[in-house]
């Protein structure tokens, strides 16, 4: 599968906003019979397109949570630089996710925190520890629109 057309896109859109959806309502939604609709799944999936499905989990703790993006930019852009601090980012739960980028910073962290004063700690324990920085920029995020309930249409 070289390329996504229209019905492969809407395939992952209705499965990014409900994984657990039936093929049956998700083969109207994309307009094919169920059998074709399994077939393009089953594809995506061998094609690593759809590389598995996950459950995100909600719960009094998890919802006061912080997720705070943090931006960092190296003091040299070296192999050496990149993979000492790639290593020393894994060692850490509290980064959920790191991103190589490209632009102004080298790397987008996504870090969880309870708190404000949780992320104190993270900042000054972890990411001020990390390797060969030269710049933290550090965002605090509002709410996760993908994971919101949707706003109604009017």
């Amino acid at each position: 599968m070289s390329s996504l057309d229209a019905i492969d896109r809407g395939i992952i859109r209705a499965l990014r906003a409900n994984a657990r959806v039936s093929n049956a309502k998700l083969a109207a939604e994309v307009g094919l019979s169920p059998s074709a609709c399994l077939r393009r799944v089953q594809l995506l999936e061998q094609e690593g397109i759809i590389r598995g499905y996950t459950a995100i989990i909600g719960n009094a703790a998890a919802d006061e949570g912080i997720a705070v993006i943090v931006q960092i930019t190296l003091e040299r852009q070296t192999e050496e630089y990149f993979n000492r601090f790639e290593l020393a980012v894994r060692r850490y739960p509290e980064i959920k996710e790191c991103y190589l980028m490209t632009g102004d910073s080298d790397y987008f962290l996504r870090v969880e925190v309870a708190s404000a004063g949780d992320f104190e700690r993270v900042h000054k324990e972890i990411l001020s520890a990390l390797p060969g920085l030269a710049r933290i920029h550090s965002s605090f995020s509002i709410r996760n629109i993908l994971q919101s309930k949707r706003p109604k249409a009017s």
